[in-house]
């Protein structure tokens, strides 16, 4: 009896024609995506991650701008985690951020709230209240100092006519970083309605329908539909809010200058200070990146929260 033995069967040869025009299609495409991203990818590397790496650089050492580098390794970021005046720099930058992110947000939303609704010239309202998102810090700056002026300031002065004695503002350190706040809520609120506004225009109205047939009224509509609906636009505005909040600097640097008595001196007017003031550019570099590692941990926690509270369906 004669026993047949089978053979596997025999994978065909590639075919290296067919692998090799995938190749160059696949090539193609990338050298295509790649030419459309260089307008933004060069002022990427020019002017984003080359300063990082350059500073990555300095903060390895003790520098003065003017004459040779001098390598101390890590000595800038043990000297900084050491000093007083960091801690304080970040306490008062968290300040900031505890007062200027809800008041910015509620104020945002009350507008969006307001401006969703069918009123007369509505689209010129929205422009008058986006109007400060474009204009220059420094010019908001200066008329909020000239508004807050101890002596001869429009607010203060409104206030003798109530019999209210206004407080020194920027002027007093006690209320230096309350005027900042105020300041920054007032020019950014713009850019929180316009956010939360296109949030508010994607909530289906047959849903503030069913919950008024079910009997809520306003304020449950409001908690119960349109917030948990706004999450993600909540969420956007949190983040860039947070990380504006971190980099604070123009309206201090032109309202306080980090006064008085450094009661509003803030990480990046230490950057500053460090930098072109005492001529420590290393230390500088060194606080900058202690600043960019705490932006990232809070970014990432963000990232990781938000699965639990916001609401994509």
């Amino acid at each position: 009896m004669t026993t047949m033995t089978m053979r596997p069967p025999v994978a065909p040869p590639p075919v290296v024609g067919s692998t090799m025009r995938r190749r160059t299609r696949k090539t193609k495409y990338l050298l295509t995506v790649a030419v459309f991203l260089l307008p933004s990818l060069i002022p990427l590397l020019a002017f984003t991650i080359g300063p990082m790496i350059s500073a990555a650089w300095t903060s390895l050492h003790s520098w003065n701008l003017i004459g040779p580098m001098k390598w101390v390794g890590l000595d800038n970021y043990v000297q900084l985690l050491g000093d007083p005046a960091t801690g304080q720099a970040f306490e008062h930058t968290v300040y900031y951020i505890v007062g200027y992110l809800p008041l910015v947000y509620v104020g945002g939303l009350a507008l969006a709230l307001a401006l969703n609704a069918r009123l007369r010239g509505r689209s010129f309202l929205r422009g008058v209240y986006f109007l400060p998102v474009i204009t220059s810090w420094v010019v908001v700056a200066l008329v909020w100092r000239w508004l807050l002026s101890p002596s001869t300031g429009v607010v203060n002065t409104v206030l003798g006519w109530i019999g209210i004695d206004g407080p020194g503002w920027w002027a007093d350190p006690a209320w230096s970083m309350p005027s900042i706040i105020l300041a920054s809520a007032w020019k950014d609120l713009g850019f929180v309605m316009i956010i939360l506004l296109a949030g508010l225009q994607s909530i289906n109205p047959d849903l503030y329908e069913a919950a008024s047939l079910d009997g809520a009224g306003w304020w449950r509509r409001l908690f119960s539909v349109t917030l948990p609906l706004l999450s993600p636009s909540t969420f956007f505005v949190v983040v860039l809010s947070l990380i504006n909040g971190f980099q604070v600097f123009d309206q201090v640097y032109v309202m306080t200058g980090g006064g008085p008595n450094n009661s509003s001196q803030v990480v990046v007017q230490q950057v500053y200070d460090l930098t072109f003031r005492y001529g420590q550019a290393g230390a500088a570099s060194a606080l900058s990146w202690l600043l960019f590692f705490v932006i990232l941990i809070v970014t990432v926690i963000q990232f990781y929260g938000q699965r639990k509270w916001v609401n994509y369906d």
